[in-house]
C-alpha cells in the first residue's frame, strides 16, 4: 500500500485520530511509510475522514 499527501493539507488531525501509528500531524500531515503494514484499514479510513480530501491511497 502507498500513500501519500497532496497540497493542500490544512493540518486538522483527523487523520492523526485516526491512525497515529502512521500519520504525524505538525503544520501539515506527514506519513511513516514503515508503519503502514499492518495498519492498512486505519489508514483508508483516516483518507475516508480527510475534509479536504489529500490522502491518496493506493495499493
Amino acid at each position: 500500500m502507498k500513500v501519500t499527501i497532496e497540497d493542500g493539507c490544512i493540518g486538522c488531525g483527523a487523520c492523526e485520530s485516526f491512525c497515529a501509528d502512521v500519520f504525524k500531524v505538525e503544520d501539515v500531515c506527514t506519513v511513516d511509510e514503515s508503519k503502514i503494514a499492518g495498519n492498512e484499514d486505519c489508514v483508508k479510513d483516516a483518507a475516508d475522514a480527510c475534509p479536504v480530501s489529500v490522502i491518496s491511497v493506493s495499493e
